[in-house]
């Protein structure tokens, strides 16, 4: 078992729309971050995980994210997974729990403008 205390987190702002808040379990396997978005990320174009796969439990607020063609909303209590290589964009005001296996590292996310 492991526990992360609040104060153990590292935030990380991703944009001046987007802040991390990452929660260091040390698992190569599985982390977890929360993520607080008032607007878009990425600011233009898309991202994508290489590897990672995500999954964005919509703690608060509403908006949307894109995936290739399709734009969808999402409201507080939605959950969302995102498979790896999917390219896609958030949008709106949203406080989300975003679990993702294996753990998410910088070098596998990509910007795609």
């Amino acid at each position: 078992m492991k526990i992360v205390k609040k104060s153990q987190t590292n935030k990380f702002k991703n944009s001046e729309q987007c802040i991390a808040i990452e929660y260091p379990l040390g698992d190569k396997d599985i982390n977890g971050s929360i993520i607080k978005l008032d607007g878009r990320y990425p600011q233009k174009g898309k991202v994508v995980n290489t590897v990672c796969k995500e999954l964005a439990y919509i703690v608060k607020g509403s908006g949307g994210i894109a995936v290739g063609d399709n734009i969808y909303d999402v409201n507080e209590g939605d959950l969302v997974l995102i498979y790896p290589n999917e390219e896609y964009y958030w949008e709106g005001n949203l406080i989300m729990f975003v679990p993702s296996t294996p753990a998410w590292y910088q070098q596998q996310h990509k910007e795609i403008t």
